[in-house]
Formats: C-alpha cells, sequence, structure tokens
C-alpha cells in the first residue's frame, strides 16, 4: 500500500517537471489532502545521498586514555555563501548502495579507507520539500591515502577529538545537520 492510499492520507492527483537537473528534479505537484481540500506543491526528487563520520582510534603508540579522533571536512558550500565544517558525503551514483556511496565519498574526498563501515542511522534532509534520505555511516579501522577531489570541492581537512567536535557543535561552528547527526550518535557509540 503507497502512502497515497493509505486512509486519511494527502494522494497526488497531478505531478509535472519544472525542472531536470544532475542533483535534483524539480515537480510541482497537485495534492489533495487528508480532509479533502487540494493545493500544489513544489517536490525537489533526489536519488539519495549517504554521509560518513571517520573516527581514528588512537594507536599502539598512545596510552589508554588517548581520547577518540574525528576527521572532519571545511568545505566552501556556495548555497550557504561560505565554508562549514561537514563529514564525507554525497549523492548516490548510478544505482549505487549507501555503503558504496559512503566508502566513495571517504576515499574521494578525505583520502580514507575503512576497514568498517557501521551505519548509525537513515534521515529525510527535510520532507517539508524534498523526499531525499540521507544514510549516515561511522567509519573504523582507517588507512590513509590520496584524495580524488572533483574540480569544484575545496576542501580542508582536519582531524579533531571527539570531544572538541561536539564543543564545536555546542558553539554553532558545526551547524551542518548531518554532521551534527553522526557526532552526536557517534559520541553515544563510543561513550
Amino acid at each position: 500500500m503507497s502512502a497515497d492510499d493509505r486512509p486519511g492520507a494527502a494522494r497526488t492527483l497531478n505531478s509535472r517537471s519544472v525542472f531536470e537537473g544532475k542533483i535534483v528534479r524539480l515537480r510541482l505537484e497537485t495534492v489533495r489532502y487528508p480532509d479533502g481540500s487540494t493545493g500544489e506543491l513544489e517536490i525537489v526528487r533526489h536519488v539519495g545521498a549517504a554521509a560518513v563520520l571517520p573516527l581514528t582510534r588512537p594507536g599502539p603508540e598512545c596510552d589508554a586514555g588517548t581520547p577518540p579522533r574525528v576527521i572532519l571536512l571545511k568545505q566552501y558550500r556556495h548555497a550557504v555563501g561560505r565554508t562549514i565544517w561537514e563529514v564525507p558525503a554525497g549523492k548516490l551514483d548510478g544505482g549505487e548502495s549507501p555503503e558504496a556511496c559512503a566508502r566513495r565519498e571517504l576515499r574521494e574526498e578525505a583520502g580514507v579507507t575503512a576497514e568498517q563501515l557501521e551505519p548509525l542511522t537513515t534521515l529525510w534532509t527535510t520532507p517539508g520539500f524534498t523526499n531525499e534520505r540521507i544514510h549516515l555511516f561511522l567509519a573504523t579501522g582507517l588507512t590513509f591515502g590520496e584524495t580524488e577531489r572533483e574540480g569544484h570541492e575545496f576542501i580542508e581537512t582536519r582531524e579533531v577529538e571527539l570531544a572538541e567536535a561536539l564543543a564545536m557543535v555546542e558553539r554553532g561552528e558545526i551547524d551542518d545537520a548531518k554532521t551534527v547527526v553522526c557526532l552526536l550518535l557517534a559520541a553515544r557509540r563510543v561513550g
């Protein structure tokens, strides 16, 4: 049973394409709301995305009390007009799985491969106007190599203690939603 078939659910009466791009499709949809009224909604359709928080564990040269560290990216984002702190992330390409996407983005943007990739959660990014879902992962068992960034990616990589990354969230220095969620969920897992 689709969402449109459930009793009391909104039902799409008409949908037409307004724009088809490389990343998004914009549709104008006429819907019948649960109360029987109708209206038009602008809906951004998206293939989905994945994001991954690389967690570095202290190596054998570190004492047992050394805190976990994470790798963050400071990246220019034109849509918000500034650089922001993020985790590696990107859209699902050509039917790839969320895990494959997370591994690819981790390698391309941070130059890191991971032995383990653990799902954290999947969430709707902005359900008021888009169907984009992003799959969040925690990466461990890291090996460092070269990045494979695209020409439009201007990225600075920084490794910080997990506690400092959480403090950056509290100070408003990290305000990217997927990154905030990754950090909060990772903190619960690694204690």
